[in-house]
């Protein structure tokens, strides 16, 4: 189901319970912290700050079901608490404990294709290759 010049399914995938289940064609990744300062009365400035949570948002574009996922009824809409595997030459970037927060459709009914998929990961960890 790959078209020309579109990334491979060892490339860009979502992966759920060890199973491809769709690849993806491209996809921008922002990372943020919830930090704070720490005040100390007298002080006119912070003296320190606390590193807080961090959370993954990723925007995916294209997503194609996997030919075994079509087959056996993938709905985007139903996934949760899947995996984002990106593959470069020289590492792998998982994203894991995903939820999708967005959905954007294009085109025919019944398609096994999502136009833009926004997503929440729990945890980031990268290998190398």
């Amino acid at each position: 189901m790959e078209a020309r010049g579109f990334p491979t399914s060892a490339d860009i995938y979502l992966e759920l319970e060890g199973k491809k289940v769709a690849v993806v064609q491209s996809y921008t990744a922002r990372a943020s912290k919830s930090s704070r300062s720490v005040e100390a009365f007298g002080e006119s400035e912070p003296v320190a700050t606390i590193e807080g949570q961090k959370q993954y948002t990723l925007e995916l574009t294209r997503l194609y079901a996997t030919e075994e996922a079509a087959s056996d009824g993938i709905n985007f809409y139903d996934l949760q608490d899947f995996s984002l595997v990106i593959c470069k030459p020289d590492r792998k970037i998982i994203y894991s404990g995903c939820q999708w927060s967005a959905i954007q459709e294009e085109g025919h009914l019944n398609a096994m294709v999502a136009e833009k998929v926004t997503v929440v990961a729990a945890k980031r960890i990268e290998t190398t290759a």
